[in-house]
């Protein structure tokens, strides 16, 4: 009976590989309200849900590049957060009658990034790994042209939306909560979703079948490049304005949050629950050594040990539905 309650518990788990981040996530929080005697936890709760909406946005476009198959992967993702949210805070000017145009804007920055990504991974035959770090270097000199010295406020309306709560519950975690579910939708019910997913299971095969291999890569560069835009622009009005390091730790953290939430990396299988179980994860695990008081170079071993740990445990299972 033991073993077959054992075995059954494990093909049920190893159907929801995203349920691994969550746990992991929940066993920090405990572990970090424990060392505090039950103090802060709500804000600690808080704070996870509001940082770790910004994982969650990049890593869901970056979700669907990965899962188009082996070497796809986008690292332009840092460089185009800080361009957006230069270009959002300039065109937003603080006003809130801007709010839509600066959006507009930044939609046009993702448009054109994604673009510009696919053509040197299309036309010029770059593997998307050194077409998209080297199109960051380019967004990013861009970006340090446009925004260097850039002192501008979001509009009052767009800093609320972006620190605002519901009921205690961050505007933004709602928001992301509510495009996690789409997009989980996108993959799975529509004929852009499921293409992506037999892309990433056998690209030559997809293409006999009729897929239009290369208009499904190019429209999910396109994805994963609006998505980095729209985070630039929100974590700008978070932040009180744009800066132009603010994209840094989302070049590992969007590739981070897709495999721990349970997304191939070999392509054709992607969990959406699992990113923000991965995000989630990743936040906590850093206010946990914080809150122990560990150094900066012992938490950042300690970080990479216990991702590899978290992506060990998880690996190896044949993801489920997303």
């Amino acid at each position: 009976m033991r073993a077959g309650a054992f075995s059954r518990l494990a093909a049920w788990s190893a159907e929801r590989p995203w349920l691994w981040s969550f746990v992991g996530a929940g066993l920090i929080f405990l572990a970090t309200i424990a060392f505090t005697s039950g103090k802060g936890g709500g804000d600690v709760l808080t704070a996870a849900l509001t940082f770790a909406t910004f994982y969650v946005i990049v890593g869901i476009g970056q979700m669907f590049v990965i899962t188009t198959g082996p070497g796809n992967v986008d690292l332009s993702i840092p460089a185009n957060i800080a361009l957006a949210g230069a270009v959002a805070m300039k065109v937003m000017d603080g006003s809130n009658a801007m709010i839509v145009p600066g959006l507009a804007a930044v939609a046009a920055v993702g448009l054109a990034i994604g673009c510009f990504n696919f053509a040197l991974i299309r036309i010029l035959s770059i593997p998307p790994i050194i077409a998209t770090l080297s199109a960051s270097f380019l967004v990013q000199s861009t970006a340090i042209a446009y925004g260097r010295g850039l002192r501008i406020k979001p509009p009052p309306i767009f800093a609320e939306l972006a620190t605002g709560r519901v009921l205690g519950v961050p505007i933004l975690a709602i928001i992301a909560i509510l495009v996690a579910a789409a997009m989980a939708l996108v993959l799975r019910r529509t004929v852009y979703g499921r293409s992506v997913l037999a892309i990433g299971q056998n690209a030559r095969a997809a293409g006999l079948a009729g897929i239009r291999v290369a208009r499904v890569r190019f429209a999910t560069y396109v994805l994963s490049a609006v998505f980095a835009s729209f985070c630039g622009a929100l974590l700008a009005g978070f932040s009180g304005g744009a800066s132009l390091n603010m994209g840094e730790e989302f070049l590992l953290a969007s590739i981070a949050v897709v495999v721990i939430g349970g997304t191939s990396v070999a392509g054709g299988f992607s969990n959406v629950p699992g990113i923000w179980g991965a995000s989630l994860f990743l936040y906590l695990l850093v206010t946990m050594l914080n809150t122990f008081g560990v150094g900066a170079g012992v938490r950042l071993i300690l970080t990479g040990l216990i991702i590899i740990a978290v992506i060990a445990l998880s690996g190896g299972r044949r993801p489920g539905r997303g």
